[in-house]
């Protein structure tokens, strides 16, 4: 049978009752004949716990010390799921031991509270497995260089997962959720909203990084650079689900190629509240001038999203860019203390109600007519865009964002996505 990984959410280990379910998941799939490695959470609510703690006792001069105490207390979290979890499957008379990511050791930079894994030694693990062991890995952390505990940022555990997935070869990684798989878009927003079936890691990496909140973007990005299969799937199902019903259900993440891959154009809708809008007019029609803007806005460490140039006119253009509504005010402060002055623009202006809404497929890539698909379905709702991105299987709208419900209803609908595909 196969090495899989299983990974549980914090939700999924929220009290001893979950974790006694999660525990006879795993102890059904170990008695399958698969060799298990699991991967869960901290208990839902913990991390957040353990940092307003820290809030409450933190230095005014939050500096690397600080950062580093951050990751120390935030990593006991899923250690102490890890043992519970344990705990739970020798109650279940399944052998079972934990280890932190620093035991495994997964190796980590030093980028406290957002590192980066570099590398993974599976020895030890091995060594359990081969002896009949369920192993249980803390996620969301590891060590670096210097043997200091690292954690790897919000999300972390599904990024631990994979990776351990990717370094031991496994078969497939499941990532236990609160939902039952990937939707065509937010069920909240479209009843009508299907769960697929299969998703490529290209679609379901756009999806994440465009709003969707599923699968943490790393993890993508992570299974797709080495080929690991994901599926995503719910915890909430009885835990006596039949087996081979089970390792079918939710939405698999796989290769572009395989022959399974449902062949919509388009196969799924996002979208994101959180976005502003800044436009710098009358600046210079120069070389440079993007980059005299938008450096500044970099080393301020403020990320862009869509950017748009106008054609100049008479020696001048205005300048558009979308940034997250948590930065919006610090970018105008920023442009209008620095950068404006030096480049002699007119004026600054900022609309920090408006949202991007995505379409994503890699049917796009050989289908002509799907923009304007998009365009005439947002504009028979009156829904005036503001600005445009698109690669090779997305395109992406800035609009109102008062109308992002009607514009993700409208589109869904356009597209045909609450019918299954042939």
């Amino acid at each position: 049978m196969a090495l899989i990984v299983h990974k549980y959410g914090g939700t999924s280990m929220g009290s001893p009752e979950r974790i006694r379910n999660v525990a006879k998941r795993v102890a059904k799939w170990a008695r399958a004949g698969h060799q298990m490695v699991v991967v869960p959470s901290a208990m839902s609510g913990e991390t957040n716990r353990l940092l307003g703690l820290a809030k409450e006792l933190a230095p005014s001069n939050k500096n690397t010390a600080y950062h580093r105490e951050l990751d120390m207390l935030a990593a006991t979290g899923e250690q102490a799921s890890s043992a519970l979890l344990a705990l739970a499957l020798q109650a279940e008379g399944m052998p079972a031991i934990s280890y932190t990511g620093w035991q495994v050791p997964v190796r980590t930079d030093s980028s406290y509270t957002k590192a980066r894994i570099e590398s993974i030694d599976d020895q030890r693990v091995r060594a359990d497995l081969d002896a009949g062991r369920v192993v249980i890995v803390t996620g969301f952390q590891g060590i670096d260089g210097e043997g200091h505990i690292t954690t790897l940022g919000r999300g972390g555990s599904d990024t631990s997962a994979v990776a351990i997935a990717a370094a031991m070869k496994a078969a497939e990684v499941l990532i236990y959720t609160d939902v039952d798989g990937v939707y065509t878009t937010d069920p909240r927003v479209v009843p009508e909203a299907r769960r697929l079936n299969s998703l490529s890691f290209e679609e379901m990496l756009e999806m994440a990084s465009l709003g969707s909140k599923v699968l943490q973007i790393r993890s993508v990005e992570f299974a797709g650079k080495y080929k690991v299969p994901m599926r995503v799937l719910s915890s909430f199902t009885p835990w006596d689900i039949d087996l081979n019903e089970e390792a079918k259900s939710g939405t698999l993440i796989t290769f572009e190629e395989d022959e399974q891959m449902e062949k919509a154009v388009v196969s799924g809708i996002a979208f994101a509240r959180d976005e502003a809008k800044i436009s710098v007019l009358g600046v210079p029609d120069t070389p440079g001038i993007a980059h005299q803007i938008l450096g500044a806005v970099a080393q301020a460490n403020i990320d862009v999203d869509v950017i748009i140039q106008n054609v100049g006119k008479e020696g001048r253009t205005d300048f558009s860019f979308t940034v997250n509504r948590g930065d919006y005010q610090r970018t105008l402060d920023l442009l209008k203390e620095k950068v404006i002055p030096q480049l002699g623009a007119e004026e600054v202006l900022g609309d920090d109600k408006i949202a991007k809404v995505s379409i994503v497929g890699i049917g796009m890539r050989s289908h002509a007519g799907v923009a304007s698909t998009m365009f005439r379905a947002l504009a028979e709702e009156n829904i005036n865009i503001k600005m445009i991105s698109t690669s090779e299987i997305k395109t992406s709208v800035v609009i109102d964002d008062k109308y992002v419900e009607l514009a993700v209803r409208a589109l869904h609908k356009a597209f045909g996505l609450d019918q299954a595909v042939a």
